[in-house]
């Protein structure tokens, strides 16, 4: 039986633990900022060399970054331009689909030299796709030496799950046409409408009753839960999900699915799948050894209502689609965020997802990182899921609920102290995997918090308050403000 570290444990060591571990980047976060006041009265030329030192690192960084963000867009305009569907249809006989794609390079090959008129343009697309089709020829070369432990696509069942608790069916009808408008077998996938009891029951059964009769008979199953909030569990969407996902549980036992040909893709109500998802998804699943071990992320993007909101937010969500983008070419850094796919008998053995936390999203890759000793990855599907920019009445609520968003997802840092607890005493994870895990996850929450002020405020304060004789110096006038 699988253990977690429960963070309202009722353990005294434990809690103790829990609470010095929880203390931590709040320490580091409050001992930043006292001591930019601190130091800048009492060594204002340190803190002068500092900033200008902070200043030049964020310079690189943001060279770093946007390269890298680049590079990550132009995966993704790959991602969109490959055939998924027929990778997953011919991947099964390798040796035959060596042979279709050796034919589309010569074939492409021929065209390049016998179009003399093709502009230069043409002629360099048609190259690049020469080069990708060389490429993957590679990849499937690879693939043909274990086609035994390729799996066939027409085993593998989708759970597609739309937690809810209020938004209304207008906003879940347009995820659920675009599962139906996806290039994959509808009658693989099972429809999971997961609803909450707190919501008011007229308006939930009504918006039950509108999605189930317009969708019916579309998909293999379209299945409702409904939660009802039990005692030490939190109103938020790891409980309901939990809760769903069990239910399906049941549901594949019933009917003897094998859970490990079963991906269930947990995603919020108001996600628009790309076309090709699914079949992404299924054939990065079918053609790995090691996916059990793996979480699959698509890209979010905040397009739905991109150009409903006001100009502040978009510059917001835009950042936010850009930041996604970097964080897929960093596959080792990667940690599940908002909707994602996870292997369904991996979510079994680690008892789906914790019921009195708010982080659901990222907590339920370190559970699998922690049941597979740290050998589990994200794995990058470069192709864009579309959710909903922040919208309220009027401007200003707006942006006040931008920043509670923000703020929610500022809560993954409540991971920390649990994921210290489950890797720390596990030998079988290595001392350096578990001091590059803590480091990542302390630097990025303790700059998220910092770094902004730092940069906008700590040039002006030994200014301020570093007295007479430092406003005098060569180094005062030279600062970057």
């Amino acid at each position: 039986m699988f253990n977690f570290p429960d963070p309202k444990t009722t353990q005294k060591k434990e809690k103790r633990l829990q609470r010095a571990l929880e203390m931590i980047p709040g320490i580091l976060t409050w001992m930043t900022f006292s001591g930019m006041f601190v130091l800048s009265f009492f060594l204002p030329v340190w803190v002068a060399v500092f900033v200008i030192t902070f200043d030049v690192y964020w310079i690189f960084r943001t060279i770093f970054i946007a390269s890298y963000s680049v590079a990550g867009y132009q995966k993704l305009k790959t991602g969109k331009e490959i055939d998924w569907w027929e990778r997953c249809q011919n991947i099964k006989n390798p040796s035959g689909f060596k042979e279709i794609i050796k034919e589309k390079i010569r074939s492409m090959a021929q065209s390049l030299k016998e179009k003399n008129f093709m502009s230069m343009r043409e002629k360099r697309i048609l190259k690049k796709a020469i080069g990708e089709q060389k490429k993957y020829l590679k990849e499937v070369e690879k693939i043909e030496k274990i086609k035994d432990q390729v799996l066939d696509w027409r085993e593998i069942v989708h759970v597609v799950m739309l937690p809810t608790a209020g938004e209304p069916a207008e906003v879940i009808e347009p995820s659920i046409q675009s599962v139906i408008e996806a290039n994959f077998p509808k009658k693989q996938i099972i429809l999971l409408l997961a609803t909450e009891e707190r919501e008011p029951e007229e308006a939930r059964l009504k918006k039950v009753n509108y999605l189930k009769n317009k969708f019916a008979g579309i998909f293999r199953d379209f299945i409702v839960t409904t939660h009802i909030v039990k005692d030490k569990e939190m109103k938020a969407k790891g409980s309901n999900a939990t809760f769903a996902a069990r239910e399906i549980e049941k549901y594949l036992k019933e009917r003897k699915v094998d859970f490990k040909k079963v991906i269930f893709s947990n995603f919020d109500c108001d996600s628009v799948v790309h076309s090709q998802y699914f079949a992404a998804l299924t054939y990065e699943y079918i053609v790995d050894p090691k996916r059990l071990q793996r979480s699959y992320q698509p890209l979010p993007m905040y397009h739905n209502n991109l150009w409903d909101t006001n100009a502040f937010v978009r510059v917001i969500v835009t950042s936010s689609s850009f930041w996604h983008i970097f964080q897929s070419t960093r596959s080792e850094g990667m940690v599940t965020f908002s909707s994602h796919s996870e292997p369904f008998d991996t979510l079994v053995k680690v008892d789906f997802w914790p019921v009195n936390m708010i982080s659901e999203d990222s907590i339920i890759y370190w559970k699998c990182f922690t049941y597979y000793n740290g050998d589990y990855k994200v794995k990058p599907i470069y192709l864009p899921i579309s959710l909903d920019a922040v919208l309220a009445e009027n401007y200003w609520k707006t942006i006040v609920n931008q920043y509670k968003q923000k703020r929610r997802w500022a809560y993954g840092i409540e991971n920390f102290p649990i994921i210290m607890r489950a890797i720390w005493p596990n030998k079988k994870i290595g001392f350096f995997k578990k001091i590059k895990v803590a480091l990542e996850m302390l630097e990025g929450h303790h700059s998220w918090a910092t770094a902004p002020f730092i940069l906008a405020i700590l040039g002006w304060i030994p200014l301020i308050i570093g007295g007479e004789q430092f406003n005098q110096s060569v180094l005062a006038h030279n600062l970057p403000l």
